[in-house]
């Protein structure tokens, strides 16, 4: 690949594939660099540039990584180290708009980890496009949990195959099919937005793939028609058009703000299992409809099994299962560690509550063995998302690992509900606890570090957005009077 060092307007289409760290104080390494050179008038690939890398220790490179991308060992014992190729790589991305799905979250990050390794300036964007937050707020969820391999799928473009020169490819082909989409409902938008709901419902695409070869490579992928793209910074339009002259794709363009974590809150699913009216006497509320949850002793680790189940429009999602009944769990006395949290939002800007408690080793044995199940059914289902465990350990403190429970809530209006049951125990007496609306300040009151809590929560397996893991909503809680 040969770079120009004063043209700098093509668009970086770039993809890094990773180890996957099994536990977070390992961190990832790069084993693979690929990057092609865009057009941004045309949407035609100029140039191209790839690489295998090998880590500084291949003991990384795991079975979970190998599955994951097909990158083993042996294959980047000869590869050259990040920093021998980091120049290459600050040349190709530096002061250039850079493009890729889901980059913002991960493959910038890790980008940048890569070169304070080796002590070196990381090189800057002038503008980023994020595929992933794009589509997903202007395609929608048509196409199921909007994974390059989903969208493939649904565009009959080929398989991914997780390496990052093909997958680069997939991403700008992806992103020339969406746009023609929208650029045609945008021109008949009575009739194709109709259509959008059928089509999408019944899981086909909405363009003609009568014609396209889906067994050759993607760089052999021809359109017919030449795309056109008009970037601005940190999101960009991208366009593709169904004619040869330029046209304006404003429906593109928006601007999203990717928080960690995020994303994973908003597609989390209120627990299905209905909860009895309340009883005669509060003391008899709080404990009832609860009999169905299990103490940490009361689990068997080897009858805890992970299926796929029906979910959103044809897709699937994990569940967790103790003698095949949905395993929800029952503490007594969890110190809490960390109070509420408000930074996490849904969509539409409602607080999504959580705080953080204090495991007991019986606990994190449960959960433990819940991850690696779910992890491993994950993998095996040909997800690429980056799996977050239940169980926090943070580096310094092994020996004091946490859980973060999730407070349920409901949109109500542009306001949000708390349907997660609480009750405040003092001297005997139970007192069921009712909230306002954004009534924040007294539930962290409540909640506040040191306070013990009795609490009864479901495990909810996510995937979206390529984070993974599973979240553990409260669904009834006791709060003890210090």
């Amino acid at each position: 690949m040969v770079m120009s060092s004063e043209d700098r307007s093509e668009i970086a289409f770039f993809d890094l594939e990773t180890t996957i760290p099994t536990r977070t104080v390992h961190g990832y390494s790069i084993l693979e660099f690929g990057a092609i050179l865009v057009c941004p008038k045309k949407l035609v690939e100029l140039d191209n540039y790839s690489t295998l890398v090998r880590p500084s220790d291949l003991s990384r490179i795991t079975p979970l990584s190998v599955r994951c991308n097909g990158i083993s060992s042996n294959d980047v014992v000869s590869a050259p180290t990040f920093a021998e190729i980091a120049d290459r790589v600050y040349d190709i991305l530096h002061g250039r708009i850079w493009a890729g799905h889901n980059i913002l979250r991960f493959d910038c990050p890790r980008l940048r980890e890569a070169f304070v390794e080796i002590n070196r300036p990381a090189p800057e964007p002038k503008g980023t496009i994020d595929s992933l937050a794009l589509l997903t707020q202007r395609f929608g969820r048509r196409a199921g949990d909007m994974k390059m391999a989903t969208l493939a799928t649904y565009f009959g473009i080929g398989q991914q195959t997780h390496r990052s020169l093909d997958d680069v490819r997939m991403n700008l082909e992806v992103l020339k099919y969406c746009a023609t989409v929208l650029f045609l409902e945008s021109s008949l938008p009575d009739i194709f937005t109709t259509n959008a709901t059928a089509n999408s419902s019944n899981g086909n695409a909405l363009v003609d793939r009568s014609g396209l070869n889906t067994s050759s490579p993607l760089s052999n992928v021809q359109i017919r028609n030449q795309p056109t793209s008009s970037p601005s910074n940190h999101i960009t339009a991208v366009e593709s058009v169904a004619q040869t002259a330029s046209f304006d794709m404003g429906i593109l363009r928006g601007q999203m703000e990717i928080q960690s974590l995020q994303n994973d809150l908003t597609m989390e699913t209120e627990s299905r299992c209905a909860h009895p009216e309340p009883s005669a006497t509060l003391a008899a509320d709080a404990s009832s409809g609860c009999n169905d949850f299990l103490e940490p002793d009361e689990v068997s680790i080897a009858s805890i099994t992970s299926v796929l189940v029906p979910f959103y429009r044809g897709t699937q999602r994990i569940q967790i299962l103790h003698k095949e009944t949905a395993l929800r769990v029952y503490c007594n006395h969890l110190k809490v560690r960390f109070g509420v949290s408000t930074k996490f939002v849904d969509y539409a800007g409602r607080p999504r509550l959580s705080f953080v408690v204090d495991a007991s080793l019986n606990l994190c044995q449960v959960l433990d063995a819940c991850d690696n199940l779910a992890q491993k059914l994950s993998m095996d289902s040909s997800s690429s998302s980056e799996w977050r465990p239940v169980v926090i350990r943070k580096p310094g403190f092994w020996n004091s690992p946490t859980i973060r429970l999730h407070i349920r809530t409901a949109a109500d209006g542009d306001t949000a509900r708390w349907t997660t049951e609480i009750y405040k125990k003092e001297s005997g007496n139970m007192q069921k606890l009712v909230f306002g609306r954004n009534e924040v300040e007294e539930l962290d009151a409540l909640l506040s570090p040191g306070t013990l809590v009795d609490a009864y929560f479901s495990l909810d397996p996510y995937d979206y957005q390529q984070s993974a893991g599973i979240r553990l909503v409260a669904q009834k809680l006791i709060v003890c009077s210090n």
